[in-house]
């Protein structure tokens, strides 16, 4: 089985003080990128987090977004008495000195710096409760990247399968090219009109150049990756990097078949064979 990186996971909670909107969004990224979206008084929870999304979801370009609605939000913000009473302090030696008359109450409200905002507290219990819709909205992400990576098995299935029929296709051309080969190389020989030709060292030489055109070997590890490739995407954990690789691998056997196709049919055949394998990894760089 595999999974696509791509998802979306969404949970609302409605707590005592305060509505919560917490939404988890994946898209493709060859590594782990997170980033996190939350209120400051959570800070101290970010790298607690960054491990949960590492965890849970391996890979892949993460944002976590936890939003604060509707809250009863207690009133941090305190007067600040000290500076006041020093401004008060000042303002009355100023009227004694100068002699003038005003509200010192009003002004003083005015002066910079009088409000202060307190500091904010965590709640644990708030925050177990945020924990537990972190975590539900994770998990229906990773549903989404279930369901989205059966799609993308089924389409890469498909198309392996392709590249196997195709390779089936060229076993026929391979005998007939070959035979094909050695008829026109001594047609060749015949038009030179080349007396006394050492049969034996002709025949070397022959054997030589069309084991050079030979592709049986090529066809056998494009098989067996072929057949690898099936067993890993079948496999329980994250396979999309392997997949990968394979792919790669699969790539070099193609071309050297097609390097050593001289038959038209079969270049047409590896044409269809690339065009699919192209595909193939497309569809890879979202697997998780």
């Amino acid at each position: 089985m595999i999974y696509s990186m791509t998802g979306f996971g969404r949970c609302q909670l409605n707590l005592q003080h305060a509505n919560f909107n917490i939404e988890v969004k994946s898209l493709n990224s060859k590594q782990l990128d997170t980033n996190i979206k939350i209120s400051s008084i959570y800070r101290e929870k970010e790298i607690e987090l960054k491990n949960l999304l590492s965890t849970k979801l391996k890979r892949g370009k993460i944002e976590l977004s936890i939003w604060r609605e509707g809250s009863e939000i207690q009133n941090t913000h305190k007067l600040n008495v000290p500076l006041i009473k020093d401004y008060h302090k000042q303002i009355s030696q100023l009227k004694k000195d100068l002699g003038f008359e005003e509200e010192v109450f009003s002004s003083l409200l005015k002066m910079p710096n009088i409000l202060q905002k307190g500091e904010e507290k965590l709640d644990n219990d708030e925050w177990l409760e945020i924990s537990k819709g972190i975590n539900t909205a994770i998990d229906e992400l990773i549903q989404f990247r279930m369901t989205e990576g059966n799609k993308l098995e089924r389409d890469i299935i498909l198309r392996i399968n392709l590249i196997i029929d195709y390779l089936e296709e060229i076993t026929p051309h391979t005998k007939a090219r070959i035979e094909k080969v050695r008829g026109n190389l001594l047609n060749k020989i015949s038009e030179l009109r080349i007396n006394n030709i050492d049969e034996n060292r002709f025949e070397q030489e022959l054997i030589y150049y069309l084991e050079k055109q030979d592709i049986t070997e090529e066809q056998v590890r494009l098989k067996a990756h072929l057949e690898y490739f099936v067993q890993t995407i079948n496999s329980d954990a994250p396979n999309g990097k392997k997949l990968g690789f394979i792919s790669q691998e699969i790539g070099r056997e193609i071309n050297t078949i097609g390097s050593k196709s001289s038959d038209a049919e079969m270049q047409k055949i590896v044409v269809q064979m690339k065009d699919e394998l192209e595909k193939i990894k497309e569809q890879l760089l979202n697997v998780l």
